[in-house]
């Protein structure tokens, strides 16, 4: 492992994500409890829930749901992202679960690269083989995203965004 951060940078991270998503860092890749397609909480269309389904083997197969219109403007996403959920959560956090092609290293280089020029603080993150985290914050949004590959899809990754307005 090759961390960037100190042991005990590492336990606050771990804190300060337990806070920022309610949930422990144990579950972190567990299905949320509220966890519901977008189009379809929203009320639109039933087959655009569909939009985002993925293939038995964990590829998405389908056009990308659309993100929230309160997912912040300024913040980066791969143009090959698929939104694959969106979740709405207490105090205005908002999660956005999305799989993207190209490989771990490219996702990881385009969040390094386009989050800072977009105006985006990253700070407290770590790399792994296989994940990647990192929190990041603006004058109006605080928020983390989170990589990791996925086994079943040649050259997917799971790219998370866990993001709440700054009060």
């Amino acid at each position: 492992m090759k961390s960037l951060l100190p042991a005990a940078a590492s336990a606050g991270v771990l804190l300060s994500l337990a806070a920022v998503t309610g949930c422990s860092a144990t579950t972190k890749h567990a299905e949320p409890e509220r966890q519901t397609r977008y189009a379809a909480v929203q009320g639109e269309d039933p087959s655009a829930a569909k939009a985002a389904d993925t293939a038995p083997r964990g590829c998405a197969t389908a056009a990308s749901l659309p993100l929230p219109k309160d997912f912040p403007a300024t913040l980066p996403v791969p143009d090959d992202a698929v939104v694959t959920s969106v979740q709405h959560r207490t105090g205005s956090r908002l999660i956005v679960a999305t799989v993207v092609r190209g490989g771990f290293n490219s996702a990881l280089t385009f969040l390094h690269k386009q989050l800072p020029k977009a105006g985006y603080t990253l700070k407290e993150g770590e790399v792994e083989e296989d994940d990647a985290e990192s929190n990041f914050s603006s004058a109006t949004v605080n928020g983390r995203w989170t990589l990791q590959k996925m086994p079943d899809c040649e050259g997917g990754v799971y790219l998370t965004y866990l993001t709440s307005t700054v009060s």
